[in-house]
């Protein structure tokens, strides 16, 4: 792809230009096919990168984030021992740990960014793939849908709360005896599968398949 500043001045419809979400570049949207990658010429950022059977891939794997998170909320996540005193909690335990009093917002907020918005973001992506998946038009509102999903993507934190987890082991490990439970492996889980999903999503294949407004230059949509 070449920025739009090396092409011929003439008028280029709006469909057809694209920003790097990186360094904001301007360029003109060629026809790119499948295992193909358009890139950015000023910083290399990849723009598209459309996959086959990426809709059946990234629709499974959400599946499959939604049941180990649904797992990971209810079994056990820790065991503590210390003193002769065990004590079991679960992620759900954690979020209501500060339920009364002044800290109501931080079990609010706890609940909220490590289970209730990963959870949405995850059926807004299969409610936007699943018709396509089976060959299908998009469902009313897919649009809105998987825009709203883009945007919960950066207060989706299940791996933050792993990282979080992982460290406070390493400090109370001195003072009693830990041992991760279901749970815990089951967040792992979910951010190894987390990751892979978002390996597979091309935004731009996803908004031409499910038949989206015309994009602005900078590849949001109205």
């Amino acid at each position: 792809m070449l920025p739009l500043a090396a092409q011929s001045l003439i008028t280029v419809p709006l469909t057809e230009l694209r920003a790097c979400p990186h360094c904001d570049a301007l360029h003109r949207m060629p026809q790119v096919n499948m295992r193909e990658r358009a890139v950015c010429e000023r910083c290399g950022s990849v723009l598209i990168a459309p996959r086959a059977d990426a809709f059946t891939r990234i629709f499974a794997l959400a599946a499959t984030s939604l049941i180990l998170m649904t797992a990971a909320v209810f079994m056990p996540f820790l065991d503590l021992s210390a003193s002769g005193l065990h004590n079991r909690a679960s992620v759900l335990d954690a979020a209501l740990a500060f339920s009364e009093g002044a800290m109501v917002p931080l079990s609010v907020a706890v609940a909220a960014l490590i289970v209730v918005i990963p959870a949405l973001r995850l059926l807004l992506i299969m409610y936007t793939l699943a018709p396509l998946v089976a060959g299908r038009p998009a469902l009313a509102r897919a649009a809105q849908a998987f825009r709203l999903a883009d945007r919960l993507k950066p207060w989706s934190m299940a791996e933050i709360f792993v990282i979080g987890v992982a460290v406070a082991l390493v400090k109370v490990a001195g003072l009693a005896t830990v041992t991760p439970g279901p749970a815990f492996w089951a967040f792992c889980a979910l951010v190894l599968v987390t990751v892979l999903q978002d390996s597979f999503m091309d935004k731009e294949q996803i908004w031409q398949a499910i038949g989206a407004d015309v994009p602005s230059p900078d590849g949001s949509r109205p």
